[in-house]
């Protein structure tokens, strides 16, 4: 393995790992509430970035930006996305729930897929309409289960399915878009916060010198994982990028049952299992479709090479 694909792995597990304890971290903000955080996570990032790009003097695509309202367009739909794809992560934390937070990335790779179709016009394979029938079969268990739709887990998978095919017509860099994506919503955060503090209401400073700490390294717990995560896209290929992902909701459903204690009954395991046998499915078409693809690409590079010739 080169060193390059190496340093990929090791940016890519680093990323997941850190997404992974996501659950822990965001435990101990509390008694703040999730728009609060989310306000703080917001506002600390952007200060964060913004001293990474001053750093490297790299605020010439602000100029580039300004002048392409699409894209600009395109930023706000990514920022409200990723707004509410936060806040209910942490709204699903801090109220119990993180096994669901764990079941919404989960099935997230399926939205993904369902995305594609309904935006893109894309056409499944057979295994893919498989896999998307089992987490649908999956879904409805754990409703089921839960007596209720499992609207944490569904509203985190759709935001950040979302969130990425958005991110992915942008085709800003990870630093850059983020920056931007969080001076959107920096004005709301900073006027929200401002009313805390006018009515009282605010944690942040009240509570005690590590929770108040914590709240300002919300920027760079937020930041870090995804210039990981960008760095580690940069040299693998997506079928690893892909197996990868699973590293975050393993840890974070380990988070919830084994530390935090959340309850496992037998009805929700089954719903898990089936969303596990889904992403199985749809991970062996995806194996098996890339090993395709490559092999014809060897086979055709003979004949290209002489046609050439």
């Amino acid at each position: 393995m080169d060193t390059n694909l190496r340093r990929g792995y090791l940016y890519g597990i680093s990323a997941y790992v850190l997404w992974g304890f996501f659950p822990l971290y965001f435990k101990l903000l509390k008694p703040a509430g999730p728009v609060e955080i989310l306000a703080h996570r917001v506002v600390w990032s952007v200060l964060f970035i913004a001293a990474i790009l001053a750093v490297g003097r790299n605020w010439r695509f602000l100029a580039e930006l300004r002048r392409s309202p699409r894209t600009l367009a395109g930023v706000a739909l990514a920022a409200a996305l990723i707004g509410v794809n936060w806040a209910t992560y942490v709204y699903g934390v801090n109220s119990d729930r993180v096994v669901e937070t764990a079941l919404g990335y989960f099935i997230n790779p399926l939205v993904t897929v369902g995305l594609g179709v309904v935006v893109l016009s894309e056409r499944l394979r057979a295994a893919q309409w498989v896999a998307i029938g089992i987490g649908a079969t999956a879904v409805a268990v754990l409703t089921v289960d839960y007596g209720h739709i499992p609207y944490v887990a569904l509203t985190l998978a759709v935001t950040f399915g979302a969130y990425g095919l958005t991110k992915k017509r942008l085709g800003l860099p990870a630093a850059q878009g983020m920056f931007v994506e969080s001076a959107a919503l920096t004005l709301p955060s900073v006027g929200y916060l401002a009313w805390l503090g006018w009515q009282a209401q605010s944690s942040f400073g009240h509570v005690s010198a590590a929770h108040t700490v914590l709240l300002v390294l919300c920027g760079a717990v937020t930041a870090i994982p995804l210039m990981l995560f960008a760095s580690a896209a940069n040299r693998l290929p997506l079928i690893a990028l892909g197996l990868l992902q699973y590293i975050a909701p393993i840890l974070q459903l380990a988070c919830g049952v084994l530390i935090l204690h959340e309850p496992m009954p037998p009805a929700r395991l089954a719903g898990f299992g089936l969303v596990w046998l889904a992403l199985i499915v749809f991970t062996l078409d995806g194996v098996r479709r890339s090993r395709t693809t490559a092999r014809l690409t060897r086979r055709a590079e003979p004949l290209t090479a002489t046609s050439s010739a």
